[in-house]
């Protein structure tokens, strides 16, 4: 896990460049990792892909490779 700035966005070495989402095997740029604190305490890393098509999918952090 990288540095996390205090507005909860994660230094990921990254970000604007071309990802492959493993899970759903599609591809976009990486705009952010940022980390969700859930009620009972876990921090979850969440990727925010944007594809060629301009709309941003999300998938875990863990799930992303460079494409």
């Amino acid at each position: 896990m990288h540095a996390v700035g205090p507005d909860g966005h994660e230094q990921h070495p990254l970000p604007h460049k071309s990802v492959r989402d493993i899970a759903s095997r599609c591809a976009g740029d990486l705009d952010a990792v940022t980390h969700e604190t859930h009620s009972d305490g876990r921090t979850v890393r969440i990727a925010h892909v944007r594809p060629a098509s301009g709309i941003t999918w999300t998938t875990h952090a863990d799930n992303i490779e460079p494409a």
